[in-house]
């Protein structure tokens, strides 16, 4: 009888989804996404709250003709290898200025050529947000880039933090 070579079965979590972390997962999207195909997966993290949450479902798709203001884009940190889904607070000559819409500090300047693709899609418990996506996205970035979103989300009085956050949902 001759002995085979049985890969190992790859990570799954209780979903039934594929479970990669680190440099494998980014490995897995760069060629997804040099394929044309769009890319979906778990978001981890807090930094792009209220607008996308820890454990919504995104789809980031190929970024053709160059990023815009107010998009919200995926690229790896240099610094730490890892995976970032922040948005464009400002362009200009192959770079973008990137910033999480719930940190207090951009990412620094990006170039183009290092952006992985766009986010396209948010899903939250199977429903599509559009909130952030959608032509609102110019003021979001606006505001982000003059530090004015934090503060503004943090003192939203309650009947539009009500409202709000039903839009999300």
């Amino acid at each position: 009888m001759k002995s085979q070579n049985v890969e190992p079965a790859p990570p799954m979590n209780k979903q039934g989804e594929l479970s990669l972390s680190g440099s494998a997962f980014v490995t897995l999207l760069r060629a997804v996404l040099d394929k044309g195909i769009p890319f979906r997966f778990r978001a981890t993290g807090f930094s792009m709250s209220p607008f996308i949450r820890h454990s919504d479902v995104l789809t980031v798709s190929p970024l053709p003709g160059g990023p815009r203001l107010g998009d919200v884009v995926a690229f790896v940190k240099q610094e730490t290898g890892g995976l970032v889904i922040h948005r464009v607070v400002r362009t200009g000559a192959g770079h973008c200025l990137i910033r999480g819409d719930n940190s207090s500090r951009d990412d620094g300047y990006v170039p183009e050529a290092e952006l992985l693709g766009r986010i396209t899609k948010v899903e939250r418990a199977g429903r599509k947000i559009i909130l952030g996506l959608g032509p609102e996205r110019y003021l979001i970035a606006f505001l982000a880039r003059k530090g004015l979103l934090t503060p503004l989300l943090l003192s939203v009085p309650r009947p539009l933090g009500t409202l709000f956050r039903r839009m999300q949902t």
